[in-house]
């Protein structure tokens, strides 16, 4: 026997967190949700409470004035004020988005220029990959940058930025060898601020759910940023790029699997409170068996997602199969949950009187952002066949 197995459980540390940031949500965030929802309003209650608090950019490593906080730690971090607010909970999310591709392979110079900045709350960091002709084909991007002396100059365009116009940095990858043999290796990544000449911020999209975290366009018009700013060596921007996705999957992952326990947690309390036929609808076998699946599958997600961000914080080799998975399943558990308990609450889940509509309209997107669950599970066979 192992003895190691009998240490199978979350740290001291990593409960402590928990209670602490489920406490903030609850009296801090949670408040504010619907009407973040229903305003379409950036929610600026969550963003003070989360900067005050350390826990907006809780990843940032202490070199660099941040926390520190390791892989499972930040998952639990955005997984519990998912589970009161998904567009709260893409503050914490985002900036880890942002801010990988420059701790995975910045300058210490540039690292020193941005991180502290995300650390005390002061900027957000945003990650400007997809274009409207080149989604999940990555390599097919247009946007463009010319090295001109001291300079870079930036031309195109980069779409669904979430938090585009509230963050002052983007993690943005563009074409530097339009000749390259291999499309993929004509990429390189930059830092844009959100001051530098030629840059700007397009109108909001128009949303199905997390509806209070902005997405935009963002415009690049011979936008000019200082040469020091790439991010590694020209030509490895999409290797980075790709790189990011594998520390972040798991986030996303945690973001659904907190939507799903809220939407759990909501269905429970109604179900023993409702009545029908003379009794609470809780008391029949069918609900109760809807509400064993649901916190089952939540379960199953939640130990897929830490497993997946221990892998990565333990840097391991070829971790691009569990973070696939951990996000495609918790995504697709997030939907299915979501969805029977707005079945549960009967017609009154279909009313904004409740939350569980909310958490549907917000579960449906993870299923589609960091790679939609149709690529990652083209990741995930890849890894399966090359053995």
């Amino acid at each position: 026997m192992n003895p190691s197995f009998g240490t199978y459980q979350l740290a001291e540390e990593h409960e402590a967190l928990r209670e602490a940031v489920r406490s903030l949500a609850e009296k801090e965030i949670k408040p504010f949700a619907a009407d973040v929802d229903e305003q379409e309003r950036y929610p600026s209650e969550a963003h003070n409470a989360l900067v005050k608090s350390g826990f907006a950019g809780v990843h940032i490593p202490e070199a660099y004035d941040g926390q520190g906080a390791d892989s499972v730690a930040t998952c639990i971090v955005i997984e519990e004020i998912a589970r009161v607010c998904a567009s709260s909970s893409l503050i914490p999310a985002v900036n880890k988005l942002g801010t990988m591709p420059i701790l995975l392979s910045a300058s210490e110079s540039l690292k020193q220029q941005v991180l502290p900045s995300i650390a005390s709350g002061e900027a957000m960091a945003s990650y400007a990959l997809s274009e409207r002709e080149a989604g999940s084909d990555t390599a097919s991007m247009r946007t463009r940058a010319l090295l001109d002396g001291d300079h870079w100059v930036l031309n195109g365009t980069k779409c669904w930025i979430t938090n585009a116009g509230e963050s002052s940095w983007y993690t943005v990858m563009a074409v530097t060898d339009p000749k390259a043999a291999k499309k993929s290796a004509g990429i390189s990544a930059f830092v844009v601020h959100k001051d530098d000449p030629g840059f700007s911020v397009g109108p909001k999209e128009r949303k199905l759910g997390i509806k209070g975290s902005p997405t935009r366009e963002i415009y690049f018009e011979n936008c000019t940023i200082p040469a020091d700013r790439t991010i590694g060596d020209p030509g490895t921007g999409l290797k980075t790029a790709l790189a990011t996705l594998d520390h972040t999957r798991p986030t996303i992952g945690a973001q659904a699997v907190g939507i799903a326990q809220g939407a759990l947690e909501a269905a429970v309390d109604y179900v023993k409170d409702r009545k029908q036929f003379g009794k609470s609808i809780a008391d029949f076998q069918g609900v109760q068996f809807m509400l064993a699946d649901m916190a089952m599958k939540i379960e199953a997600a939640r130990h897929m997602v830490y497993a997946a961000a221990a892998k990565a914080e333990r840097g391991e080799q070829n971790i691009g199969f569990i973070t696939a998975a951990a996000k495609c399943f918790a995504s697709d558990v997030a939907m299915e949950v979501t969805t029977d308990a707005v079945q549960l609450f009967g017609g009154a889940g279909y009313t904004r009187d409740f939350p569980v509509e909310r958490m549907m309209r917000d579960a449906k997107i993870t299923q589609i952002y960091e790679g939609t669950n149709q690529i990652q599970r083209v990741v995930m066979s890849r890894a399966l066949l090359k053995g």
